[in-house]
């Protein structure tokens, strides 16, 4: 990373990755082509994210060639008027991580990886979920994203005061 003072740790990362409204994943194909695509992520634990899909199609079969994906994050962009410089610029907080995929054929941790899904965005609607599993398992693929190396952070935020949060200053500003 260029500017080590915008540097953030892996627990931090994670928390950028838990809060950004989705993620988006990064692979190529068997040709060196890039293709990324934007998934509704959920974790598990540290180093395990899962995503759910159709059981075929182009995501699925550039996974089954070249497993390796790169997940990137972002739960804050507000373009601003820096407030000491009157520069544009952009507040953000952004991570991203490298990991292998594969597909999940276990039932049991198909039906756990979708609850982890659906508790993460739709909360409120876990009433309905055994019924929308039963109705859908066959007909959806799960892929698990492990992690081979811990995640990164970035951001540029400013306090109170227009000075510029460092790496080490967790000061709690949304």
């Amino acid at each position: 990373m260029r500017k080590k003072s915008r540097e953030m740790d892996a627990a931090w990362a994670l928390e950028v990755m838990d809060k950004a409204p989705y993620m988006t994943v990064g692979m190529t194909d068997a040709d060196g082509m890039p293709y990324c695509v934007p998934l509704s992520l959920a974790r598990r634990d540290e180093q395990t994210f899962y995503f759910h899909c159709a059981t075929e199609g182009k995501k699925l079969d550039i996974l089954q060639t070249n497993p390796l994906v790169c997940l990137t994050a972002v739960s804050k962009c507000k373009p601003t008027v820096g407030p000491k410089d009157d520069s544009f610029t952009l507040e953000y907080k952004s991570a991203m991580a490298f990991g292998k995929a594969e597909m999940v054929t276990d039932d049991n941790e198909k039906r756990e990886a979708l609850r982890a899904i659906c508790q993460r965005f739709l909360p409120k609607h876990m009433e309905a979920f055994e019924a929308a599993v039963e109705r859908s398992m066959k007909r959806t693929a799960v892929v698990r994203i492990t992690l081979t190396e811990p995640p990164v952070g970035k951001r540029k935020q400013y306090d109170a005061n227009g000075d510029e949060m460092k790496y080490g200053r967790m000061d709690m500003i949304k």
